[in-house]
């Protein structure tokens, strides 16, 4: 018997012109967008309007464009994937996302927000050196300039395997968009296109929930189905951190993959300060992570939705598609493709998402390459042209990831990959900034050989993994099958349930990425501590106050007796609270790593 073709090679399963209509507006509205706030009016021609919106933004645009930062195609395409094949046990990360956004709110946002910087690692040249910022800004640059190629990438193979849709004229075409209309209207068509593109991907993942809920029964049957088949479990107490996902993983592991996401990166943080008050910053961060608990849900109903369909006819096994990320492009051509319009209206949400992302990303790098490298060797650099560099800096950044697309097509699927990626990157930058804000006696000699200690164990486990596992395919914890398949003949053995041979890899190399951040923020933090007291540790009593973390200060001096303080030279709140004057002295004041009592 022949084997199946995927359904892009079936001509009635391919966009149709409505579709490529519905396509073109979603493109041109977000061009629309960055042509407004680049050509009309004087709104950016500053280095502030461009950057960070006059730091006076609206509450509404910055929630929605913080939620849409990180949405990306990950979202839409490999967590429905990832619920498919593993059950509803991610649904376990929600308590780890609204405890991230209260210590991003309550222990990060104020120390940002206080010093009112463009660029987050300011604050570490403040509170340590220029060499510790050059390190962290450049560990973020390869870390944005790589993800934002996979997030592109991935999304139009997936799609343009399905759809029918050119592959690289796909991905050719949304990075000119992008990098169009992020160079030319700066942050405010950044955010205003993430508003936008925001309600695109909702729109398209309802429109996908009740036309499947609809042809499969109601969601009282879904649920049945995946009931009856063991695909409802939210707890798995496995201790072992070889286990991709466990409960611990979810709370714990993924708790500080968000945290270096929405505590310290750049993308998110520079958001927070478009907004004119801290109290609107902290409402923003806590409505995002309410559309974050939306999203969540709305990604699990999916993934049941796509395991009532094809639990008994799996597309992967029948080789209908390659990757589990196109099973959901499969699934809107299945149920979908007869409705003109409605794939073209999921492919916008898809791309959409893949679109927000990059121009967050290019428009953060922009942000550091501005504050962190060019007014390094050029301090006194006037505004008209501090502005132009950072549209060409958009612009060149946007060239790079595109030509990093073809290294990201050897990467694999995109859930694991970019989770991969901000876990090995994000927790090591996490550590510095803890290192920063929590820990006073750090000095710059402890942060910097912390952080690239750090870095360098971090990308040997990342990458020592990637290349062990090449490869070898990803393994289901629960069988599907192709009983239900008609016109089919099952292989010998099913492929996606058969585990990988564990001789043949080190166990080092079986680590969760969930702990990947966990794991390098305290390689940072136990490096930079001991380095620190073997090279002199910093005195606290020469540190500016508004460096620590208020609400810590705050804690260890309502908490810890006075004479440990003492010995300790622990007396930050004393200075804050009995010196308000010196503390609004320095806030806001750029040149505080005169005062930082560098080591």
């Amino acid at each position: 018997m022949g084997e199946p073709s995927i359904a892009g090679d079936d001509p009635a399963k391919h966009f149709g012109t409505i579709d490529y209509l519905v396509f073109t507006i979603m493109l041109a509205i977000s061009t629309g967008i960055g042509v407004f706030y680049g050509c009309f009016g004087n709104r950016q021609k500053t280095t502030k309007d461009f950057l960070m919106g006059g730091r006076t933004m609206g509450l509404i645009p910055v929630t929605l464009s913080l939620l849409a930062t990180f949405f990306s195609a990950i979202a839409l395409l490999s967590v429905p994937a990832e619920i498919y094949l593993n059950g509803t046990i991610y649904m376990m990360m929600a308590p780890a996302h609204f405890a991230v956004m209260a210590v991003s709110a309550y222990l990060y946002l104020p120390v940002f927000y206080n010093l009112q910087l463009t660029s987050t690692y300011e604050y570490l040249e403040m509170r340590f050196s220029k060499s510790v910022r050059i390190l962290a800004s450049f560990a973020f640059t390869v870390q944005m300039v790589l993800y934002q190629s996979v997030v592109i990438y991935a999304p139009a193979l997936a799609l343009s395997q399905v759809t029918g849709i050119n592959l690289y004229g796909c991905v050719t075409t949304l990075f000119a968009i992008v990098i169009f209309y992020t160079s030319l209207g700066g942050i405010k068509s950044v955010m205003w296109t993430d508003v936008v593109q925001i309600i695109v991907m909702f729109g398209a993942m309802i429109v996908v929930l009740v036309k499947g809920g609809m042809d499969l029964g109601g969601f009282g049957n879904i649920f049945q189905i995946a009931y009856d088949d063991g695909h409802i479990k939210y707890f798995d107490f496995d201790p072992d951190p070889r286990t991709r996902q466990t409960t611990w993983t979810l709370w714990i592991g993924a708790f500080f993959m968000w945290l270096a996401v929405y505590g310290v990166n750049q993308a998110q943080v520079q958001r927070y300060l478009t907004l004119p008050t801290i109290r609107q910053a902290k409402i923003a961060i806590w409505l995002n992570g309410l559309g974050r608990f939306v999203l969540l849900v709305l990604n699990i109903l999916t993934g049941l939705v796509l395991y009532a369909k094809y639990s008994k006819c799996d597309p992967l096994m029948t080789k209908r598609i390659r990757t589990t990320d196109q099973i959901l492009p499969i699934f809107v051509m299945d149920t979908l493709g007869d409705f003109k319009g409605f794939p073209g209206l999921f492919v916008a949400g898809i791309f959409s998402g893949a679109l927000s992302t990059v121009s967050s990303g290019l428009n953060s790098l922009a942000s550091i390459t501005l504050e962190d490298y060019v007014k390094y060797f050029y301090p006194n650099i006037n505004d008209a042209r501090a502005t132009n560099i950072s549209k060409l800096a958009s612009v060149l950044y946007g060239l790079l990831s595109f030509g990093l697309v073809f290294i990201a097509e050897r990467l694999g699927g995109i859930f694991d990959v970019s989770f991969s990626i901000f876990g090995m990157v994000g927790g090591t930058l996490l550590g510095v900034f803890n290192l920063g804000m929590f820990v006073p006696w750090c000095n710059s000699k402890g942060a910097f050989w912390g952080t690239l200690t750090s870095l360098v164990f971090m990308l040997w486990l990342g990458i020592g993994t990637a290349l062990a596992n090449s490869g070898k395919r990803g393994v289901s914890k629960l069988i599907l099958s192709v009983e239900g398949c008609s016109n089919y003949t099952a292989p010998a053995t099913n492929f996606l349930n058969q585990p990988v041979e564990s001789h043949e890899i080190s166990e080092f190399y079986k680590i969760s990425y969930y702990w990947y951040a966990l794991i390098g923020c305290c390689v940072n933090m136990l490096v930079g501590t001991v380095v620190s007291f073997l090279t002199g540790n910093q005195d606290p009593r020469d540190l500016n106050p508004q460096l620590i973390s208020p609400p810590w200060d705050k804690f260890i001096t309502k908490f810890v007796p006075l004479h440990i303080r003492q010995k300790i030279f622990w007396d930050l709140g004393a200075n804050i609270n009995t010196d308000h004057h010196k503390s609004q002295k320095y806030a806001g004041n750029h040149e505080l790593g005169k005062i930082n009592g560098k080591s």
